[in-house]
């Protein structure tokens, strides 16, 4: 404990400059005789360190006597500060650890690569959730990502969708992955959980779709807000030969969005209703898109759709800027819809 505040002493002087007694017990938590016991300290181990008296004083170091980080130019020094989230690492249980480390990157800077990190930590703010996310808790987030860390199995009680809505879990993790807000836990199932445990054929709570076979066993997506329970056994858990985290996450999301729109539609779009999709359907409709022979300055396109009845409400919500051509089922619940408003607003 008392070697690694003796190096936070040693950055903030070495980031910072002249600070007093006080203002270094305030950043470490420390009491003020503490901070003159380690400056002691640090000046019989040789570091060029002196104070001055006085309502100006401080301590400072010598002049000249910096640890420089080199073969950084200034974009990259610019990006190493625009990784840091201290959200999901507090979450992860690494807040202290980040501000450590970005404490001994950016005081390893040369001073025009410190004010150019410097702007950037104060130009730009990243916040990865949506607007209208709820926050979610995650209680086993920090046990989870420490058996992720070391390779251990866990027994998980989750809370899926469907009946039963609790069920036993023995998994295997091979890695976490943040989204939008919300951790997911990629793992294989590892064997018979725990004697209260049942052993339905599916378990997952799958909103990601992610399932890929992974040599003898599939690699499936858990939300970590989802768990309720996690106890950690004494199996290892090894990732299989050539698993990629980030690859398998691009992989499983391609198949979710496959697997999410099945079906397909033919719609008839006004230049309003065309510019107000989005995703998917979006990118559907610059792929197939045409002029629509029969209304001019209309676009006829197919887009995939999740459903009938999804559909249907999506549509409606076009309004009179969208009609569907096909299928034939699906434009007689748009039409029948449309006549019970009609009715209801006689």
């Amino acid at each position: 404990m008392k070697s690694s505040r003796l190096l936070s002493i040693l950055l903030l002087l070495q980031t910072r400059g002249r600070m007093t007694a006080a203002e270094l017990a305030r950043e470490l938590e420390v009491s003020v005789r503490t901070v003159y016991r380690d400056a002691e300290a640090l000046s019989a181990a040789g570091v060029p360190l002196y104070g001055d008296a006085g309502h100006s004083g401080g301590y400072q170091l010598l002049a000249g006597y910096r640890t420089r980080l080199t073969g950084l130019h200034a974009g990259e020094a610019e990006a190493l500060f625009l990784t840091g989230m201290p959200g999901p690492a507090a979450q992860l249980g690494l807040g202290r650890a980040l501000s450590a480390a970005q404490l001994k990157l950016r005081a390893a800077l040369p001073p025009e690569l410190r004010a150019q990190a410097d702007r950037m930590r104060l130009r730009f703010h990243l916040d990865a959730p949506g607007w209208y996310a709820e926050h979610e808790e995650t209680p086993y987030l920090a046990q989870v990502a420490d058996a992720v860390w070391r390779g251990r199995v866990i027994d998980v009680r989750y809370r899926r969708w469907r009946a039963p809505q609790e069920v036993q879990r023995r998994l295997a993790p091979y890695g976490l992955v943040l989204k939008a807000g919300r951790w997911y836990l990629v793992a294989a199932p590892a064997g018979t959980p725990g004697p209260e445990g049942t052993r339905e054929p599916d378990g997952t709570h799958d909103p990601e779709g992610a399932r890929e076979a992974e040599g003898a066993r599939e690699a499936r997506t858990y939300r970590v807000d989802q768990i309720l329970r996690v106890t950690e056994t004494a199996g290892e858990s090894e990732l299989p030969e050539g698993f990629d985290l980030a690859a398998h996450w691009q992989r499983a999301q391609a198949d979710f969005h496959a697997r999410l729109h099945p079906e397909e539609a033919v719609v008839r779009l006004s230049a309003r209703g065309a510019a107000r999709l989005t995703g998917v359907q979006a990118r559907a409709l610059a792929a197939t898109g045409e002029p629509d022979p029969e209304l001019p300055g209309w676009t006829r396109a197919t887009l995939p759709i999740e459903s009938e009845a999804r559909a249907e409400g999506q549509f409606l919500s076009l309004g009179a800027d969208a009609e569907v051509l096909f299928p034939t089922a699906l434009r007689d619940r748009v039409r029948s819809t449309v006549a019970a408003m009609a009715a209801r607003y006689a």
